[in-house]
Order: structure tokens, then sequence, then C-alpha cells
């Protein structure tokens, strides 16, 4: 296994096996190369949610169809699929997504990485020492380093970030306010 692929492998485990203990305090923080388990989930959470989403969503879109080939029982089951996996979705994106990525001390309170593409040497430092201590070893590092954006460039994404911080708090606010007029089936 690439130590650059986003592929899971038996180091992850090893990884989540040690963070665990850290947690515990019975172990050191374990050392991570450029992708961290978590970020691998996140990366394949997408592709794992995304067929059910669609299948589910295109069969309710069209329902005489659907129930040509199906019963018709069988939309209620799928509403109640969609639906929960839309929550499932929501829920993961905003706990553990903006949790792990966005509001973590080291880029409190939003991740630049995803605007500029570059990740600040000291942070990963931090967060990825194998990473950094291999592109040492092969003569990359200075290749991989980015120069900062453009001030301009930085105060749009920064709007944007906390503009669309702000939606996603208005919108969890009011979820939580109107969300019991919500029917379940």
């Amino acid at each position: 296994m690439r130590p650059d692929s986003l592929v899971s492998g038996p180091q992850d485990a090893q990884n989540i096996i040690k963070r665990t203990l850290w947690t515990l305090g019975l172990a050191q923080f374990p050392k991570l190369d450029r992708w961290a388990y978590w970020e691998k989930f996140d990366y394949w959470a997408v592709f794992l949610s995304l067929p059910l989403l669609a299948i589910t969503g295109v069969m309710l879109k069209f329902p005489l169809l659907t129930t040509l080939v199906f019963p018709g029982w069988l939309l209620n089951i799928l509403a109640l699929l969609h639906r929960a996996e839309a929550i499932l979705a929501a829920s993961f994106i905003f706990f553990v997504h903006f949790f792990i990525g966005h509001f973590r001390p080291l880029c409190f309170p939003m991740n630049e990485a995803m605007f500029s593409g570059n990740i600040h040497l000291e942070e990963a430092l931090k967060e990825k020492p194998l990473w950094v201590e291999r592109l040492k070893q092969e003569g990359q590092l200075e290749q991989m380093e980015g120069k900062p954006p453009a001030t301009w460039y930085r105060v749009i994404y920064f709007i944007f970030g906390y503009t669309a911080l702000g939606f996603g708090l208005y919108i969890l606010v009011n979820g939580i306010i109107y969300g019991r007029y919500i029917q379940m089936h």
C-alpha cells in the first residue's frame, strides 16, 4: 500500500488502536503520514452513501415507473431509507467533518487548506510528522512547499468560509427549533 493512497490499510487499524490508547492515557499519540484514518473515512463516506441516495432518490422521483416493477409498499421503505441516509449524511458532515476538518485547535476556525491547497509546515510537523519526514528523505519537501495565497484571495475565502459557517449554524438552529414540525412516516 502506497503511503499517499486514500485506501485504508493495516497501518490505519494500528493508528485507530494507538489513538484509542492515547485517549485513555495509555500511549503516545500515533505519528501519522499524509492521510490520517479519519481523513480516509471522511473521503470514502461520500462514495459509500451516494449510491443509496441516488438509487432511492431516482426511484422516489419516478414513483409510477418504480411501481411498474416493484410493489407500491416499497415506496414507503425507499422514502424511509432516503430520509435516514440524508439525515445520516448531514449529521456526519456536521459532527465528523466539521469538527475534525475545521474545528481542531490547529486550524480553528477554518482549515485554509481547502482553499489554498497548502498546509503550513508547522501544522504538518505537528499533525503528520511521518509525511514530512518521508518528504525530507525523498528530497521533495522543498517542491511541496507552496507560496501563501494572495491577500485578496484569503479575504475572499475567509468571507466565503464565515458566510458558509453562519449559514450552516442558521440551518442547524432552525432545524432544532422547527424539527418537531417535520412529519416522519
